[in-house]
């Protein structure tokens, strides 16, 4: 990487890190362990209803990363009118053993946990209208918007095609989630093309276990594999992002025209991975919009 490159994908990500974390106005469980849990933002202006944007954080589906990271940009989305949840889930971290990447220990701790993680993000999107119904009043669940950031962005497309997942799968719904669309920033989109240029240091292989598992388990989670959804959807991407290059947006985006299925693509010039979360970047209003446009 170029050193003015590396500067600048380094100032981007310390104005992103650089807000303090943002209580929220409720908490909700949706099982039993610690990390099934949704936070709750209500709007922070006056208004009779509001949309409800549904917020899964990134960070490689692993551990160490945790949604207080992006409760900045939650209230952010608060603070313009919508009703927000925030939702954790399980992530891979060091107190599961390391997995493996073609026969070799990785070198960072794994990425997600199989299945759980999927159970997660699916329980918690059948347990939120009851939930947000609780925790806001105020919400109105008929303009909801799914949106996640870099592997939050992966899980959003997921949990939007679930009623497209292969027959037996245990999330298959049996018909699509009453969504007014998706925006997904910066998204793991592509399983397949993330391995290929190893995003996130394997993260890809090893969200679905091994790379000998990978095959077997893609079409139970990979978004690229599992098109038409029949539900509008949006990428948000910055043209200059190292962490999750375009090639990733793009190759969903053909492989959804290969299925006759149109997928908006917002591409932003000179914009690297965090802008799209931060409320201090100028990327952080277009996001906004995106999601406006849906939910309005």
């Amino acid at each position: 990487m170029p050193e003015d490159a590396s500067a600048a994908r380094a100032a981007e990500e310390e104005s992103a890190f650089s807000h303090p974390p943002v209580d929220p106005d409720a908490s909700a469980p949706y099982g039993e362990h610690p990390d099934q849990v949704i936070d709750f933002y209500a709007p922070r202006t006056e208004v009779a209803s509001a949309p409800l944007v549904v917020l899964l954080h990134g960070g490689a589906w692993r551990a160490r990363y945790d949604r207080r990271h992006i409760t900045p940009f939650a209230d952010f989305l608060a603070r313009r009118g919508f009703a927000v949840a925030n939702v954790e889930y399980r992530r891979g971290g060091p107190d599961i053993p390391a997995q493996s990447t073609g026969g070799e220990p990785s070198p960072v701790p794994p990425a997600g946990r199989w299945p759980e993680t999927f159970d997660d993000i699916a329980a918690a999107l059948d347990a939120l209208p009851e939930l947000a119904r609780e925790a806001l009043p105020g919400a109105d669940a008929r303009r909801t918007v799914l949106t996640g950031h870099s592997a939050g962005g992966h899980l959003a497309l997921w949990a939007a095609a679930r009623h497209v997942l292969p027959a037996g799968s245990p999330w298959r719904t049996a018909r699509p989630a009453p969504l007014r669309g998706v925006v997904a920033l910066a998204p793991i989109a592509d399983l397949g093309m993330a391995a290929k240029l190893d995003v996130c240091a394997g993260a890809a292989v090893q969200l679905l276990g091994t790379q000998d598992e990978f095959a077997e388990r893609a079409p139970h989670a990979d978004p690229a594999l599992l098109l038409p959804t029949g539900i509008a959807t949006t990428l948000v991407q910055g043209r200059a992002d190292d962490v999750v290059p375009y090639a990733v947006a793009e190759s969903f985006a053909d492989a959804a025209a290969r299925a006759g299925e149109v997928v908006g693509v917002t591409l932003l010039e000179d914009v690297g991975h965090f802008p799209l979360i931060d409320p201090a970047a100028d990327a952080c209003a277009v996001v906004t919009e995106e999601i406006t446009q849906l939910a309005f």
